[in-house]
């Protein structure tokens, strides 16, 4: 392949060279508008969940605890965790928590734009904006305090460097000219915005190596002068740039997510259909739209001859597409297949769908769009109230009900360290402060026993299981002591834990009451 060809593969029509009119700009503008009020809409209609819990508490604990806790056990989405840390100055409400990860979601919609214009034209890059604008899997993840948001907008930033990259590359092979200042801007933002996704989420390292595939298969031609040598030295740095994180898996292994159940057929069609919006209409629709994108590439597809469309077809599907294949693979020997953590190949998916949707002509356009917005809003109207990928725990409910019922002399044990998390929370929005600070002293709940290293929350109270000792020397002098109980195996199978709770705190209070929650289960141990 002759260095020409890179630049028809990257180059632009002349369409795209003519300016946008007004229409087309304010066009974007309403679609961007669309996309920030239904994120905004309905933010605090559920109820905080343990892992967004989880997100906050972690945020503020203080620095020296903070940096212990992302070396010994959350360095993923450490960069997340940074950026909340600043936005909790300004405001503690659950509305305004998430609406960190709601203006992230928002910046997401002018970088799948550039894209989609570099790949196709601004068409195409106008109807990518207003699918990603409705899409309930992208409104489902911007509306939840964690860091998935944040991951999908660094991956399309760093795949727009790498396009732009690429693009400027092209031209100046084709005219013999030096590396442009341009060129090497480009190139330094690929390297920043790769970081960093690598550090919001570590899945983020398979769109990297997608990235190598890709552009190894278009560079590797007779002309040495179009091998990106540039190229592999921002890979070295940003290989050295994610070592800690790297050294961080290494030390940890799979234990963080050794609760990942392995993917059937089944899950994975479920996983498809929540990607396009949550419905099969959509999603039948989103299948043709994907098969009318890669129809005009026929053969060439994966032709050593890469033609125009077949090149961005190529990094579009192996962006979409590779993640996905490589984790369901893996997971024969150990799953790591998470639907949630795919939430980075959507910005590919919709692109390639607004492709397929260009194609049709002008007057069946319109009507497959109003169609396919219309689903989109069905999808959004869902997830406003349901999580269609999974079963929302209820700890901040059984956390309030603890607080609701507690008399004074009541201690509380927590099955596993993590549960205190939710709990926390819900006395920091109780108190109107954060009570997970060592500065916090005040009345509010029962006495903590386990777990329990100091006046405020410590990186030890984030992990660790009771043992028997403790529990007999720690609720002496406890007229009633609470059991938080949370992820203790299923129905009839408790784990070890929970067991040795059930026996050892009838010997000091023989009376128990019982209440369960979605995914929680409270007890009450007391004397008659």
């Amino acid at each position: 392949m002759q260095p020409t060809a890179v630049n028809e593969s990257a180059g632009a029509s002349p369409s795209q060279s003519l300016s946008a009119g007004w229409p087309h700009w304010l066009t974007l503008s309403v679609v961007l508008g669309t996309a920030i009020l239904v994120r905004f809409r309905c933010l605090s209609c559920k109820p905080f969940w343990f892992d967004e819990s989880f997100s906050v508490e972690v945020a503020r604990i203080d620095w020296r605890n903070f940096l212990h806790l992302m070396w010994w056990r959350e360095a993923n989405m450490s960069l997340y965790y940074m950026l909340l840390r600043v936005w909790l100055h300004f405001g503690q409400s659950p509305f305004f928590i998430r609406s960190l990860s709601v203006v992230i979601s928002a910046a997401t919609l002018p970088a799948i734009y550039w894209v989609a214009k570099q790949l196709y034209d601004r068409r195409v890059a106008l109807i990518a904006a207003a699918l990603l604008a409705v899409n309930a899997y992208s409104i489902r993840y911007a509306q939840e305090a964690r860091s998935y948001a944040l991951f999908m907008l660094l991956a399309t930033l760093s795949s727009g460097f790498l396009i732009a990259w690429f693009r400027e590359m092209s031209l100046d092979l084709r005219s013999q000219s030096a590396t442009s200042n341009s060129q090497t801007l480009l190139l330094r933002g690929y390297i920043l915005t790769s970081v960093l996704a690598v550090y919001a989420h570590l899945y983020a390292i398979l769109l990297l190596v997608g990235h190598w595939i890709v552009v190894s298969r278009i560079l590797r031609c007779e002309n040495n002068q179009a091998r990106p040598g540039n190229l592999r030295r921002a890979w070295k740095i940003i290989a050295l740039a994610v070592l800690p994180l790297l050294i961080f898996v290494a030390k940890t292994g799979a234990g963080p997510i050794r609760w990942i159940q392995r993917p059937g057929i089944r899950d994975l069609f479920e996983f498809f259909e929540h990607l396009a919006g949550g419905n099969w209409a959509l999603a039948l629709i989103y299948a043709l739209a994907l098969l009318a994108a890669l129809i005009p590439t026929g053969k060439s597809l994966w032709s050593p001859d890469t033609a125009r469309q077949a090149w961005r077809c190529q990094l579009l599907l192996v962006w979409l597409l590779f993640p996905i294949v490589l984790t369901v693979l893996l997971s024969f020997a150990r799953p790591v297949f998470l639907a949630r953590y795919m939430i980075f190949c959507l910005p590919a998916l919709l692109v390639l769908v607004a492709a397929g949707l260009a194609r049709l002509n002008r007057w069946l356009l319109p009507l497959a769009l109003v169609v396919v917005l219309l689903l989109g809003l069905q999808g959004t109207a869902f997830i406003y109230g349901h999580d269609f990928d999974n079963e929302r725990d209820a700890s901040g409910a059984a956390s309030n009900f603890i607080l609701d019922h507690t008399q004074p002399g009541d201690a509380i044990i927590f099955h596993i360290a993590e549960t205190r998390v939710p709990y926390e929370f819900v006395r920091s929005l109780r108190a109107g402060t954060n009570t997970a600070s060592p500065e916090f002293i005040g009345p509010l709940g029962p006495e903590i026993l386990f777990p329990h290293h100091g006046a405020g929350l410590d990186y030890r109270d984030f992990t660790g299981k009771p043992i028997p000792e403790f529990v007999r020397s720690a609720v002496q002098g406890h007229p009633r002591v609470w059991l938080m109980l949370m992820n203790n195996g299923p129905a009839g199978k408790p784990d070890l834990t929970t067991v040795m709770l059930t026996q050892v705190l009838p010997e000091y209070f023989p009376k128990v009451e019982r209440w369960q929650f979605p995914k929680v289960e409270i007890r009450l141990y007391s004397r008659p």
